[in-house]
């Protein structure tokens, strides 16, 4: 079973990192009216080049049954929720070309991740309706994608 844990830079850090405004902007812009938050996550194309895709997910609930994760070996995937609602994270460091012993986090309302290129991580999971996301990754020649099913499906919950 894997417990859910709240979603935090420190945590979340080995796999990818958290795009959210938090502290202090980096710089104010438009006559002092808009924060900037500047250079948040590390992008990672390779040979490729960036490319916004929008997803549509259904939503899905807990406990959740995680039977599969997948990784992306040539480039970053970064995961930008188009509404105010939590979703579903889960990770898991490499171990010799399978998951390791995955980690779920849920995010807080306007967070976003962006997984590190190679990472592994589950399915898109958005807890609500809509599920519209703004997905920035890799477009471009070769295979980017690699899944890997569980034996045991596992059970994510709070």
């Amino acid at each position: 079973m894997i417990v859910v844990e709240p979603l935090s830079q420190t945590a979340f850090a080995p796999f990818g990192d958290v795009l959210e405004v938090a502290g202090k902007p980096d710089k104010l812009i438009n006559q002092g009216l808009c924060g900037r938050y500047h250079d948040r996550a590390a992008l990672d194309f390779g040979a490729g080049r960036a490319g916004i895709s929008l997803f549509d997910a259904q939503p899905r609930s807990l406990p959740h049954r995680l039977d599969m994760m997948e990784r992306h070996p040539l480039g970053s995937q970064a995961f930008i929720p188009m509404t105010h609602t939590p979703f579903l994270v889960i990770v898991a460091a490499d171990a010799g070309g399978r998951p390791d012993t995955p980690r779920a986090f849920l995010t807080q309302a306007g967070q976003g991740v962006n997984y590190h290129r190679n990472i592994w991580h589950g399915v898109l999971t958005p807890l609500h309706a809509p599920g519209l996301f703004a997905v920035v990754d890799r477009i471009g020649e070769g295979d980017n994608l690699q899944e890997h099913w569980f034996d045991t499906p596992l059970t994510v919950t709070t």
